[in-house]
Formats: C-alpha cells, sequence, structure tokens
C-alpha cells in the first residue's frame, strides 16, 4: 500500500470491490448531472446501464484495480489494463503500454488529490512493469475540464475520437 497526502492510502483491489466502484460511479453521474453536464455519461445512474455490472466486475478480475481509500473507505478506483477497452475505437499502441480503463473518486472528496494521487499510482505501476508509456482516453466534450486536468497530471492530447456522439481524447504520458 502507498501512503499518499490527506490519510489516502492506496491498495490492491478485488471483485469484493465492485459495489464501492459501482457506488462511485453512479455518484459522479449525479453530481455531474447537478452541474449540468447530461452529455458524459447519461443521466442513468451507471449500475442500472446495460451490461454495467459485468464490466466492472471484469475489470477488477482481468485487469489490475487500484483502491484508494480514507479512514478505510473506499474514495477512489483506478484500472490498469494493458491496452484500451475492446469496445473503444482506439488502436493498441505500437509499443508495450499501460492503459488507464477506469479513473473515478467519490465527489464528495473533492480537493483531496485522489484522482492525482491514482494517476501517480499508476504511473509508478508502469515504471514497476518496465513499460514506458501510460495512456488514458476520456471524455473531450463540455469546456474540456478533464482533458486539462489529465495535462496537469503530465499527460500530452494524442488522438481524437468520436465514439457514436460521445467525443473522445487520447492522452499518452511517458514514463522515464
Amino acid at each position: 500500500m502507498n501512503d499518499i497526502a490527506h490519510g489516502i492510502r492506496i491498495r490492491p483491489g478485488s471483485l469484493a470491490d465492485a459495489p464501492a466502484i459501482l457506488d462511485m460511479l453512479d455518484s459522479a453521474v449525479a453530481w455531474m448531472n447537478d452541474r449540468g453536464n447530461t452529455e458524459q455519461w447519461g443521466t442513468t445512474p451507471y449500475s442500472q446501464k446495460p451490461g454495467a455490472v459485468e464490466r466492472v466486475e471484469r475489470y477488477t478480475t482481468e485487469n489490475a484495480p487500484y483502491i484508494a481509500e480514507l479512514a478505510g473507505v473506499a474514495v477512489g478506483a483506478l484500472v490498469l489494463g494493458c491496452g484500451p477497452s475492446p469496445q473503444m475505437p482506439i488502436a493498441p499502441a505500437e509499443e508495450p503500454e499501460r492503459y488507464t480503463r477506469l479513473l473515478v473518486s467519490d465527489r464528495r472528496h473533492v480537493g483531496l488529490g485522489i484522482g492525482a494521487a491514482l494517476l501517480a499510482h499508476a504511473a509508478e505501476e508502469t515504471r514497476r512493469a518496465g513499460v514506458a508509456l501510460l495512456r488514458v482516453d476520456c471524455w473531450a466534450g463540455g469546456g474540456g475540464e478533464l482533458v486539462a486536468f489529465y495535462e496537469r497530471n503530465g499527460f500530452t492530447p494524442t488522438d481524437r475520437f468520436l465514439s457514436e456522439a460521445w467525443p473522445g481524447q487520447v492522452l499518452a504520458r511517458r514514463i522515464g
């Protein structure tokens, strides 16, 4: 486990964390909707979308999940894979890579740096694996706030894509 600022600890995740991850995703949808963002993830709670529960369960069993905890309570989740999700219209890199398949934090703890701590952990796990490329994709709509978040955390925009009507951005970070 890693100790992070504000008492946040990061530990490996497992299938047992799927309900907490789904709760975080549901609260993220509500939080976005409360701020007028209905385009990024829609208005239906994530856990009620077709295939969502199975997708999160797959993420926790077929990839490398990590959970950020505050006082023993899950407050963030990161899932690392070896390439983009198969359902995304993104080609794998032409070199070994780690790919952030999921990053979510409990919106009740905004401002503690949970997402940044999880991304720093992803960089460390990528380095530990001897891999030099860490990539992520995100929603590129709205005012570009999410793309800017990843840029503040060391990522550089590479390819834009459209998944149905959802505008996306791939970002990359070189791990030295």
